[in-house]
């Protein structure tokens, strides 16, 4: 016989069990049919299309010609730049670096390779000359790194794939004859410090071209003992007569030299110009016209101590030809660009004042000043004469 609490407590669980069915039925009644497939739409809150941008302001004429003829941006395009360092964040980082960087253990040009050529170019803007550099360069990537200093203003940038596109570096305005082209110079050469494989730093501008191919002058620098800055002294108004006696007692007249604005310095020469706190401060402070400071500071500088003098080379590797009484070198256009020109300065002796240049010595590796109308001859006699293209 069954006892009266199993009896209720089984009634109770049927009771429980009735209702929830019942439940459930209701509910499956009230929803949609199941088999009724639906779409589930999110809408934001504002689905009004905006506008399309407007299309960017059509470059000048001027621009679009320059652009065409130089294969680069020619204004048009986006400014690249190496970095976004200000000038005491890039100065502190390359003169931290050293004149002979190691990487656990071995130097560093051993890891990398081949030591590099750094060519940095000092120029107002657009680089009329690039298709002539971009044959030079064909063919040597890893040897060779790039560095445009333009004015602050140039808003050009050469196509992608060329050897100067993203090479900018944030530059200011450098005005000639003052001290800021030689603070150009000095933010060229605290930029190509920061790679360790640049073994030798040349200086060039817009109108310079490369006289050899690229095996011969990357041989020629890489190889050589010296650094290659002309510095001189001289009586009369263009040299001595520049100096400036608030200048004393660190920069005295026995260590007061001119030379050529256009250098090619080994790293460590590059490593102490760019630490240098004493000379150019006191260059930046006192030497203005008639005193030009990238025509003095930098000889003057190797002047001032043996040990830089023993490790120059006292002449500069960049040809120009200047006229007497002129402040600035003959200009080559398209009617002086000859073959004849281009193999006589290539063949030319007279770089030296004491004449100790060897046998089959090489004088000058570049040239200057090229105008851009020269730029079709120089591309024609380039595979013939200098070797390249």
């Amino acid at each position: 016989m069954a006892k009266p609490w199993g009896l209720l407590s089984r009634f109770l669980l049927f009771s429980v069990a009735f209702a929830l069915g019942m439940a459930s039925n209701f509910l499956l009644r009230s929803l949609p049919n199941s088999a009724t497939p639906t779409t589930t739409v999110i809408q934001l809150a504002d689905t009004v299309p905006s506008a399309p941008p407007p299309p960017p302001p059509r470059a000048k004429k001027e621009d679009q010609q320059l652009g065409k003829e130089e294969g680069g941006g020619g204004g048009a395009g986006r400014v690249v730049m190496l970095h976004n360092m200000t000038d005491d964040e890039l100065l502190l980082r390359a003169s931290m670096t050293t004149a002979s960087p190691r990487i656990k253990g071995i130097s560093a040009l051993q890891a990398l390779g081949a030591p590099k050529v750094a060519f940095m170019f000092l120029v107002r803007g657009d680089l009329p000359l690039a298709p002539l550099w971009e044959r030079f360069f064909e063919g040597h990537r890893g040897m060779y790194s790039v560095y445009v200093h333009p004015d602050p203003s140039y808003a050009g940038s050469p196509e992608k794939g060329s050897s100067f596109y993203g090479r900018r570096v944030p530059s200011k305005e450098a005005r000639w004859g003052k001290s800021s082209i030689a603070e150009a110079e000095r933010r060229l050469l605290a930029n190509a410090l920061l790679d360790v494989g640049n073994a030798r730093f040349v200086l060039l501008s817009e109108s310079c071209i490369p006289l050899f191919n690229f095996t011969t002058v990357h041989s020629y620098l890489t190889h050589s003992t010296t650094s290659f800055v002309e510095l001189f002294d001289a009586p009369g108004f263009h040299v001595r007569g520049r100096y400036r006696p608030a200048m004393a007692p660190t920069v005295t007249p026995a260590h007061w030299r001119k030379g050529s604005q256009w250098f090619a310095a080994d790293r460590g020469l590059a490593l102490e110009a760019v630490a240098d706190e004493t000379y150019f401060p006191v260059f930046q402070q006192h030497c203005a016209p008639p005193c030009v400071m990238d025509e003095h500071y930098l000889p003057t500088f190797i002047a001032a101590f043996s040990g830089r003098s023993s490790r120059n080379a006292n002449r500069t590797l960049t040809y120009a030809r200047w006229t007497p009484g002129s402040p600035h070198p003959e200009s080559y256009g398209k009617d002086l660009v000859t073959a004849e020109l281009l193999e006589g300065v290539r063949n030319d002796r007279n770089c030296t004042t004491d004449g100790g240049l060897s046998d089959g010595e090489i004088c000058y590796l570049f040239a200057r000043k090229f105008l851009p109308a020269a730029l079709p001859e120089l591309l024609r006699l380039a595979p013939r004469i200098m070797g390249y293209g």
